[in-house]
């Protein structure tokens, strides 16, 4: 029966942990005139600078490997898209749509990775998007179906994720230093430029100058979300992608329950019953094969 390793399932999960307590970052930048796309393109451009100093023999690593373009792209995808539909979109709607990303792993690791489409495989991403669906229900929003250019940016992004996570896993060999600077350099840029363009026709404000209040929040974020970075590396490279999409889906919980405790929302029978499906799927299914080895 495969085991799934402790330490790359808790790398996942403190990755989720801090995505999914991201929301009061953004919403206190937000509170202080910091647009998310611009807190996004701060944050990310800082963790680079800051990964550039501590890993400057990777950019050699990355000559090496183009290929990590296509995991800049997709990180940087990734969070503008998110963060974007976030910003313009109905907030339930854009996470139920993100987070069909599972749905998008299994198919993209079949593709590139060749892991098989297996019954356990299909029946863990069927429960996990179940727990998700329990947590995020609300009537108001009927089927989660695309409606506008929000919800087709949230399913966008949630593909851009899973792209990411199947790329970062078939690169496993390469540096981790290597591939940390090309997830944050790809979130700052395509952060930024997306930022410059909504700036450009209107749609958000220029970014003004920051205060010093904003400066602690700014620098504590980019230092959590480059150890989310490493932990979403360390994770995703020694776990089927499967396995690894479905461990990820723990961010909502961890949404659910800060914003419960931080007075933001109620936690409610759904959410508690939608969370243990999505903690215990990983565990319950398990494929008859062998892992790919940690290393």
């Amino acid at each position: 029966m495969q085991h799934i390793p402790l330490r790359a399932a808790g790398a996942l999960l403190v990755n989720a942990t801090i995505w999914g307590l991201s929301w009061v970052a953004f919403k206190s930048l937000q509170q202080q005139g910091i647009h998310p796309l611009w807190a996004t393109a701060l944050i990310f451009s800082f963790c680079t600078i800051w990964m550039l100093l501590l890993k400057r023999k990777s950019l050699r690593e990355m000559c090496r490997h183009p290929e990590l373009i296509y995991v800049a792209i997709a990180s940087g995808m990734t969070n503008t898209a998110f963060n974007g539909a976030v910003a313009f979109g109905d907030v339930v709607r854009v996470v139920l749509l993100f987070y069909l990303m599972p749905i998008w792993t299994v198919i993209l690791a079949r593709l590139v990775l060749h892991e098989p489409i297996t019954r356990p495989a299909l029946l863990r991403i069927a429960l996990g998007l179940s727990g998700a669906m329990i947590v995020l229900y609300q009537p108001s929003i009927g089927v989660p179906l695309p409606h506008d250019m929000a919800d087709w940016v949230a399913l966008f992004g949630g593909f851009s994720f899973a792209v990411n996570n199947v790329m970062l896993r078939r690169l496993h060999d390469v540096a981790d230093g290597a591939r940390a600077i090309a997830m944050l350099s790809g979130g700052a840029v395509l952060s930024t430029g997306l930022g410059v363009a909504f700036a450009a026709v209107g749609l958000i404000a220029w970014p003004g100058v920051i205060g010093t209040p904003s400066v602690p929040t700014l620098a504590l974020w980019s230092v959590l979300f480059m150890a989310s970075n490493l932990c979403l590396q360390y994770g995703v490279a020694r776990l089927p992608a499967n396995i690894a999409a479905v461990i990820m889906l723990a961010e909502i919980i961890i949404a659910a329950v800060s914003a419960w405790l931080f007075g933001a929302a109620e936690l409610r029978v759904q959410d508690i019953v939608g969370g243990a499906l999505i903690i215990a799927t990983p565990w319950l299914i398990r494929d008859r094969r062998p892992a790919m080895p940690a290393h």
